[in-house]
């Protein structure tokens, strides 16, 4: 779970023993263990944490930071036993049978792998136990759980830890704990003590999966087999690729490519292969594996992160390729049925128009770069500017500042429909202009709007709502406080507009459809 911290640590050229705390929406979502030492835990609120440890070197979550960092390790963890599988950056599974079979015994199969890792330049845990989920527990505690015993050693612990695994569980997964846990439900093994039918009837088909994991019954495991040739994607690159921007690029195309047989033949893919070839014939190979069926935008990702990975890497131990990439091939070696995908309510009306009018939005990105083309995410604020973040697109739809907790003078509801930012002016019924005052107060109630050099009668108005942001932070700049006010206009033409009052002026926001 403390990956992204390594990473982040050396990213920065600092020792993995340094307090390190990883932030996404302005919240600590992963630490390092001095970090914890210090009192920083997950979930903190990035203020709190630096102020618990005035030493803590805080880094933004990164996923293509924490990939192409731990594709070293993959690396030696691949020399010793081949073909393991990625679940997410900081966490990968491999068969132990043959690799038990050739060291001697589990143990030493364990310490061999432990030893590879720290060869690498990182540290790291095994578990080994009968199923693929339990061994990521196992491997959290250090443990070789013996055969038949997953179901003894999940018992024991907490409910919550169902949810604390993203790679191993779908989304609601923490919904569904939360539930568990207001029932009275404490224990995993609490939860293996009821009834199946009682869960699938109450929970649904994912209380079912988390049900079967935590009285340890069969799933799928590593494959450690070669991948088969179906359902392939695959790109001759011409001109042969050397950036890792330029390889996203194509890595998403592809993946769009993998999708669209994927949709033919009604099936998903769930373990994915990464293969590239360069100029000099070196083959670079690669297999990721996710709890639900990969979206196009989740195998881009990958892809992304792998090439990522491979391109980036300056580690004598696995160095970068001598040349440049020459094919790419991304095969479906592991797919379900389309029975298991959650497709869209109506069968996926419009699909095909979204998907084509993506690869469209990809192909600009290509000729004009990642940052021409950008999408909105929900984002905090009090202004309803401020509560849109611009992504580029294919990107973590990673918010400027978490829109969850209470925002203090938000503007209530509706919010407008297009944004805009023109000055205009408020007059009273005199022709006077109107201000705010230092109370939050009308110096006289609105009558007229200018705006666009029209004059406009107003039949309703509503406000103002005053927002006293930083008022103690008065550095030059633009990085002291702001006073602002904001208001909602009705003119007699049945429009209405949004307009907001600061450095004594007026200026139209947004207007309502």
């Amino acid at each position: 779970m403390d990956w992204p911290a390594v990473a982040a640590a050396a990213a920065a050229g600092l020792p993995v023993t340094a307090p390190i705390a990883i932030t996404l929406a302005n919240r600590v979502i992963a630490c390092s263990s001095g970090a914890r030492a210090a009192g920083v835990r997950r979930g903190l609120r990035r203020r709190e944490a630096a102020a618990r440890c005035p030493q803590l070197h805080v880094a933004t979550a990164d996923a293509d930071r924490d990939a192409r960092f731990f594709e070293p390790v993959i690396a030696a963890v691949d020399d010793l036993v081949p073909r393991a599988e990625v679940l997410r950056p900081g966490l990968l599974v491999l068969p132990v049978r043959g690799a038990a079979r050739y060291f001697g015994s589990e143990e030493q199969a364990a310490e061999r792998l432990i030893d590879a890792v720290a060869a690498a330049g990182a540290e790291c845990q095994a578990g080994i136990a009968d199923q693929l989920s339990t061994s990521v527990f196992a491997a959290r505690a250090g443990r070789i759980v013996p055969p038949g015993g997953d179901a003894r050693f999940l018992s024991a612990l907490s409910i919550r830890q169902l949810a604390t695994e993203p790679s191993l569980s779908g989304p609601g997964r923490e919904e569904l704990t939360d539930l568990l846990w207001r029932m009275g439900i404490r224990t995993i093994g609490q939860f293996a003590a009821l009834s199946r039918t009682d869960v699938a009837s109450r929970f649904g088909a994912d209380g079912v999966t988390a049900h079967r994991f935590a009285r340890g019954e069969p799933e799928r495991g590593p494959s450690g087999r070669e991948p088969p040739p179906e359902l392939e994607a695959v790109l001759d690159c011409d001109p042969p690729i050397e950036r890792v921007d330029a390889a996203a690029f194509a890595g998403r195309s592809l993946a769009g490519e993998l999708h669209q047989a994927l949709m033919a033949a009604g099936v998903g893919c769930t373990r994915l292969a990464i293969h590239a070839v360069t100029a000099n014939g070196e083959e670079l190979q690669r297999v990721w594996r996710g709890a639900e069926p990969l979206t196009e935008d989740a195998t881009a990702d990958r892809v992304r992160w792998q090439l990522d990975g491979w391109l980036s890497n300056r580690t004598g131990r696995n160095p970068r390729p001598t040349a440049a990439v020459t094919l790419l091939r991304l095969q479906a070696v592991e797919v379900v049925s389309a029975g298991a995908l959650q497709l869209p309510l109506w069968g996926g009306l419009g699909e095909e128009d979204r998907l084509r009018a993506r690869r469209a939005l990809v192909r600009v990105q290509g000729l004009l770069g990642p940052e021409a083309v950008r999408v909105p995410v929900l984002a905090g604020g009090r202004g309803p500017a401020e509560r849109i973040t611009l992504i580029p697109l294919g990107d973590e739809p990673v918010p400027h500042a978490d829109p969850g907790p209470p925002w203090p003078g938000q503007l209530p509801q509706p919010s407008p429909a297009v944004l805009l930012d023109d000055p205009v002016e408020l007059l009273d019924a005199k022709g006077d202009s109107i201000r705010v005052t230092g109370r939050g107060m009308f110096s006289a109630d609105p009558s007229r709007l200018t705006m666009r050099g029209r004059d406009e009668r107003l039949r309703w108005w509503a406000g103002p709502w005053p927002v006293d942001e930083r008022w103690w932070d008065d550095r030059p700049g633009g990085q002291g406080g702001s006073r602002t006010a904001r208001a909602q206009v009705l003119l007699e033409d049945e429009r209405a507009f949004l307009v907001c009052y600061r450095q004594r002026r007026w200026y139209l926001e947004g207007s309502y459809e």
